[in-house]
């Protein structure tokens, strides 16, 4: 056995054998100097904390109290201890407090994706920090697998084609590919309606959106993937943006863009991605108040987000409702089922 783990086993039989209960009561009896008080603050009988301070006792193998009749001292090894008990109960009370406080408030430390972070979550946090401003978001981005045994991370956003094994799974949206491009340069090649129309643009492209899942029949035989090539998702699209090429990106990503006429959609078509957003967590986690807070935030904001063919006639009519969407319910209830939802006759205008 290693010298490290030699150590860490000793320190471990040594806290099992502390009588952390005969501590507690020492530092009563120390504070009031009679145990029927003690008795009193601690809910127990006389009896039981003499048997505490025998047993105290009799693991230190000193007197802690010289007793006079009723009356009770300190003696000198119980005035040397007394500071020390005080200040370990004071840190285990704090840390223990620490904890409650923590499990429906402070910091939440949630790992997500950088390009749904800074396209979706990020226009629809501060509504989240309007509801539950004792919450302290904490968000890291990554594309890696959350080591939720050895770091601090509560949650995970990911993009996944199946749940993750050994953890909490809730699917909060799905996803879709459409082709979008600046409006001047759909106005100069035209919609894509057949697989030969795709020749006409300069093509975008990144590793996670690759033109070869668009699914076009026959496309195999009539045209092949070429151009520019990035491997983010976002500059993919801010490419689009400055008119660059025809992007292949994805709904959630594009969604705000559309309805604030920064892109434009180049074809009505969609491919269903076969990748999900998905919530994980580890299944303990999920009694912390704070983390259902933000789960049920989540839910909600990923209900009142639109389907591209649900969205399409939503922007064409009045693209700030894609925007007031983004912002969320303004009361705290869950939202309707999509099927129930209609557009309201309020206008809103950003």
């Amino acid at each position: 056995m290693s010298e490290r783990r030699l150590r860490k086993t000793e320190a471990t039989r040594s806290f099992d054998r502390l009588p952390l209960n005969a501590l507690r009561v020492f530092e009563a009896v120390a504070a009031r100097l009679s145990f029927a008080a003690a008795a009193e603050a601690l809910h127990v009988t006389p009896a039981a904390v003499s048997m505490q301070i025998r047993t105290l006792e009799d693991y230190l193998r000193v007197p802690l109290f010289r007793r006079s009749g009723r009356a009770i001292a300190l003696s000198a090894e119980g005035a040397l201890l007394l500071p020390g008990v005080r200040c370990g109960l004071s840190e285990l009370q704090q840390a223990m407090q620490q904890l409650r406080q923590d499990r429906s408030g402070g910091a939440l430390n949630i790992s997500t994706l950088a390009s749904f972070l800074q396209k979706w979550l990020l226009p629809r946090l501060p509504q989240f920090h309007d509801r539950h401003p004792g919450i302290e978001l904490s968000i890291h981005t990554s594309r890696d697998s959350v080591d939720f045994a050895q770091g601090d991370f509560h949650a995970a956003l990911r993009m996944t084609s199946a749940p993750t094994p050994g953890l909490y799974n809730e699917k909060l949206l799905d996803e879709w590919f459409l082709p979008v491009c600046s409006r001047e340069l759909l106005a100069r090649h035209g919609p894509l309606r057949t697989p030969a129309d795709l020749k006409r643009y300069p093509l975008l492209r990144s590793s996670d959106e690759s033109w070869s899942l668009w699914s076009h029949p026959g496309a195999e035989a009539d045209w092949q993937e070429r151009g520019a090539a990035f491997d983010d998702s976002l500059t993919v699209l801010a490419a689009a943006e400055q008119g660059q090429g025809l992007a292949l990106t994805r709904w959630a990503l594009a969604a705000q863009d559309l309805a604030n006429g920064r892109v434009v959609r180049a074809s009505e078509q969609t491919v269903p991605c076969p990748r999900a957003y998905y919530f994980v967590c580890p299944e303990s986690y999920l009694a912390l108040p704070k983390l259902q807070h933000l789960l049920e935030w989540l839910r909600e904001m990923a209900a009142a987000f639109p389907r591209p063919d649900d969205a399409a006639a939503l922007i064409a009519a009045d693209p700030g409702r894609l925007t007031a969407a983004a912002r969320g319910p303004a009361a705290p209830q869950r939202a309707p089922p999509r099927s129930a939802r209609r557009p309201g006759p309020r206008k809103v205008v950003r």
